[in-house]
């Protein structure tokens, strides 16, 4: 077991890990319940090497599979300031009807009050310059904000991913609804839709929540102390009807199985003292890391994730830093794919 009292837990270079350079997947795989899965129990300690679809025989009747039904926002815009110089601006919080957090590139070029054009029908003004490349900007638009945005934006695929993207719906789950995530919920994106069938027809349910993903989720670990790592909030939502569903689970000893670590930070961030969930419409910056108790969540599907990141931390914190070390390097010698197009684990 973890010693929580560690310090060594709390600096960022022990999140590392060696990753070679081929093992990031570059494209989706096809079908998406195709992609490979390291199922790990963690109570006794026992690894399987298996297929996403192989999930159904790992879940069981009256178990609640918790899936985040944001969709992402063609969030990436390409536009010149008077000088023709280029900017590249990413989408990453909405604040009113005008006005967004987004980060900038190159953000050295840019004053407030600059104006970045990318059509006759859609440019911003910058309001404010914030640190690490974030910028509040303020839009102008002929018609309907979103239509533009259509227009003009791209798909926000990771850097990591150099391969163009074929089908822009390989970047958003089957289930996605509500835009305003500038990256996908990607533990997400194994699902079929022929797979969640089968898995309500053993008897478990699925429960929608929401969190909008955006610099809090992806935001690099500067600080080697990682409680000094600073957490941007991310929007989400628990409804009452699904916040009953999920308590009456947990009184009846079922599991709730969260899908990627978006969904646990919703689960988590409605908790309350006496492990239910409440509903809410909020703002959550939960940044989970080992000795984190953690209250609502039993199970946890999710890929494999940066070193140093905030999401290998939240898996060490649910796993132990040991065995997600140790997975991370079995996954690594397996040849399992990497971030955002790779494959699944489910830790339970």
């Amino acid at each position: 077991m973890d010693n929580i009292q560690n310090k060594d837990l709390l600096q960022k270079s022990s999140y590392n890990y060696y990753l070679p350079e081929e093992l990031i997947a570059q494209t989706p795989v096809e079908p998406r319940d195709s992609s490979r899965l390291l199922t790990y129990d963690i109570k006794n300690d026992k690894i399987e090497h298996k297929i996403f679809r192989d999930i159904v025989d790992y879940l069981k009747q009256g178990d609640i599979l918790v899936v985040n039904n944001t969709r992402v926002l063609p969030a990436r815009l390409y536009g010149f300031k008077e000088t023709g110089a280029k900017i590249e601006i990413l989408l990453q919080k909405r604040i009113d009807l005008k006005t967004w957090e987004v980060i900038a590139r190159p953000i050295k070029r840019l004053k407030v009050n600059q104006i970045v054009t990318f059509s006759k029908n859609l440019s911003c003004k910058i309001i404010e310059i914030g640190d690490f490349g974030s910028c509040k900007i303020e839009f102008e638009f002929l018609g309907v904000f979103e239509e533009r945005l259509i227009e003009v934006g791209q798909v926000p695929l990771p850097p990591y991913i150099h391969e163009k993207l074929s089908n822009k719906e390989r970047y958003q789950t089957v289930y996605s609804k509500i835009e305003g995530s500038s990256a996908a919920p990607t533990a997400g994106l194994h699902f079929t839709k022929e797979l969640l069938d089968k898995i309500q027809e053993k008897g478990v349910k699925i429960v929608e929540v929401l969190l909008h993903v955006g610099l809090g989720t992806f935001r690099p670990v500067k600080e080697e102390n990682i409680l000094n790592h600073q957490m941007h909030s991310e929007y989400i939502e628990m409804s009452k009807e699904n916040a009953q569903i999920i308590n009456q689970a947990k009184e009846n000893g079922q599991r709730i199985i969260a899908v990627g670590t978006t969904s646990v930070r919703v689960l988590e961030s409605c908790a309350d003292e006496n492990g239910r969930v409440v509903p809410a419409k909020k703002e959550t910056n939960i940044f989970i890391y080992p000795s984190y108790k953690f209250k609502i969540v039993d199970a946890l599907i999710t890929n494999f994730h940066l070193p140093e990141s905030t999401l290998i931390m939240l898996v060490s914190a649910f796993a132990g830093y040991d065995n997600t070390m140790r997975l991370y390097d079995i996954a690594v010698k397996e040849k399992y794919r990497f971030f955002s197009f790779g494959d699944a684990m489910f830790l339970f």
